[in-house]
This record gives structure tokens, C-alpha cells and sequence, in this order.
């Protein structure tokens, strides 16, 4: 069965080369214009994989991206301008799992594209399967599935391979830069992207994310998993 995948871009140059190199890699491809038009039918039909313009007519990326979150954990790429950083944290904290810069290979993003599919899948850098436990959290890397609880806890592909890849190195304190290599699987990047979704993990495990207890921040060099469990 083929991939299916959204690209969503007012500019048909660009749809239609994207969906061209999509199409060579054995994907199904379907190009849509607008932004409400792309979440009517992401909602009604959710493909494998978005390929999502920030900026879109009568609803932007962020909006398209944010409603779909709310209803389907469907893994999106957003495309964004070059130099707009700011736009490209809201996209993450929004819920994308990567972005791409404008002007941008069509290649790379084919290359983004297979890598976020495959942590999608399951295929995650953590490797393996087991389940992962620390008190009331709860996380089974086979079935891609993460429980607080007793109550399961709806997490992006990246969400999932950095909470398991922290859990499984408990009490080592990673740079951002470190955890963009391991569990993004670049050897350079905006380190915000780490920031982000350390940020949006938080908000899903913590009692209190302003005050966190399983996520510490290590000041000067970055983040690292403390287990509840053990503390006072």
C-alpha cells in the first residue's frame, strides 16, 4: 500500500515539484492550494504525511496545523521562509515534526520526508521494543504508545523518540546540539527545535511544566531525564 501524502502549497511550481520527487520515491501524492481545503480533507481522509506551506490563503499553516493536531496525530513538515526563526518555533510548538527552509531542495525534503515517516512507523532511533516505566508514566516503544495515569497521552513522532531516548539514558545530561544528532539524526540544526519539543513534552508529563521534575534543565549544557521515581 502506498504512502499517502498531503502537499499543501499556493504556489503550483513548487506543489508540483515536490509531489514529483514524492512520486519517485513511491509515494501517492495529492496537491492541495489553500489551507482550509487542506484540513477538510486531512480530517476526512487523514493521510500518512503533510507537507504543510506556512503561509496559505484563507487559513495559514499554523491554523491548519493546530486544528489537525486536535484531532489526528498526523506527522507534518512545514515549510517556511528563509530567516523567519520565529515562525519556525510557533510551527513546532504548533505540533509540526520537522520543517524546511525556503528556497529549499526537493531532494532534502524527500530525505525529511522518508525519515519522519519512519519514526511515524515506529522505527524509532531508540531501537527496539520494551516498555519504558517511571512511576505513573508509562511508555511502550513497541507500540509507540505513551500512558500518564492511567490515561494515554497523545505524542508527535519526535515527542516520542526524545521522552524514550531520555528515559533510556536516566540522569545523563545531553546538549541540544547532542540530542539534535541522537534522536533527530542531524549533525547541524536550529537547536530551538530541541527547545521546543522539550518544552511541549513538558506540558504533556509534568505536573507542572513551569517546574519540572522528569525533564531538568541543566544550565550550560542542556537537558537531562530524572526519574520520578526515587525522589522525595
Amino acid at each position: 500500500m502506498n504512502t499517502r501524502i498531503l502537499v499543501v502549497d499556493d504556489d503550483p511550481t513548487v506543489a508540483e515539484v515536490v509531489a514529483r520527487y514524492l512520486e519517485r520515491d513511491g509515494h501517492e501524492v495529492e496537491c492541495v492550494g489553500d489551507g482550509a481545503e487542506a484540513l477538510r480533507r486531512a480530517l476526512a481522509s487523514p493521510p500518512d504525511l503533510m507537507v504543510l506551506d506556512l503561509m496559505l490563503p484563507k487559513m495559514d499553516g499554523l491554523q491548519v496545523c493546530k486544528k489537525l493536531r486536535e484531532r489526528w496525530p498526523v506527522p507534518v513538515i512545514m515549510l517556511t521562509a528563509l530567516g523567519e526563526e520565529i515562525d519556525r518555533v510557533v510551527g513546532l510548538e504548533t505540533g509540526a515534526d520537522d520543517y524546511v527552509t525556503k528556497p529549499f531542495s526537493p531532494r532534502e525534503l524527500a530525505l525529511r520526508v522518508q525519515s519522519v515517516l519512519r519514526r511515524a512507523r515506529g522505527a524509532s532511533v531508540t531501537g527496539g521494543t520494551g516498555v519504558l516505566r517511571d512511576g505513573d508514566l508509562v511508555v511502550d516503544v513497541g507500540a509507540h504508545e505513551v500512558g500518564l495515569g492511567g490515561a494515554e497521552v497523545m505524542l508527535t513522532a519526535r515527542e516520542f523518540d526524545l521522552l524514550a531516548y531520555l528515559m533510556r539514558n536516566p540522569r545523563q545530561a545531553f546538549s541540544r546540539s547532542a540530542l539534535l544528532n541522537q534522536v533527530w539524526g542531524w549533525s547541524f540544526g536550529d537547536s530551538s527545535t530541541v527547545t521546543v519539543h522539550v518544552r511541549r513534552l513538558r506540558e504533556k508529563i509534568e505536573p507542572d511544566p513551569t517546574a519540572p521534575r522528569r525533564i531538568v534543565t541543566v544550565w550550560g549544557v542542556g537537558y537531562r531525564y530524572e526519574p520520578l521515581e526515587g525522589q522525595p
